[in-house]
């Protein structure tokens, strides 16, 4: 599939300003996406509240990278774990199965980039606009609905769950 849906144009954006959509119990502001950036890069400011784990997973289209700016997290990439803590920064070519949980017991912030640019769609066909720039609450889906929507949206943007989510201790 074509990623250049219309053509790269300077996007600059105020701490705030960007759109926000709550998934996955956190929030998700964008900083770019794949159309206003020619379907190069996709950017998003992510904070995840402590607990939150993503199944094993790949993606056949994207390379996926992370910086993070606070909290701490446990990274699966291929066979390897890693303990990222802040200034930590990830680097996941297409193709590499991965997992993450959020440790310790405050939320993570971190930036996450997709090359090429359309995986962070994904998270808004997903979930709901923020209403206000926090973690959701009672206000957020229930994670039962996301899931059914994760599995009937996920293989569109060549995401493939391979595996259970890493557990607490890992």
């Amino acid at each position: 599939m074509d990623e250049r849906t219309s053509p790269a144009r300077v996007v600059v954006r105020a701490g705030g300003s960007g759109p926000a959509t709550w998934a996955m119990g956190s929030l998700f502001e964008r900083l770019v996406n794949a159309e206003e950036s020619g379907g190069e890069v996709g950017v998003s400011l992510i904070t995840q509240p402590p607990g939150v784990a993503t199944p094993l997973h790949r993606h056949s289209n994207e390379a996926e990278a992370f910086y993070l700016l606070d909290g701490t997290m446990t990274y699966l990439a291929g066979d390897e774990i890693h303990h990222l803590v802040p200034a930590s920064f990830i680097y996941l070519p297409p193709g590499i199965p991965h997992a993450f949980r959020i440790t310790g017991s405050t939320p993570a912030r971190f930036l996450g980039l997709a090359v090429p640019g359309r995986l962070f769609d994904l998270y808004d066909e997903v979930g709901l606009p923020a209403q206000e720039r926090r973690l959701p609450g009672d206000d957020g889906l229930p994670i039962g609905d996301e899931v059914v929507r994760w599995n009937e949206v996920g293989p569109r943007y060549g995401l493939e769950v391979v595996g259970p989510p890493l557990p607490p201790d890992a």
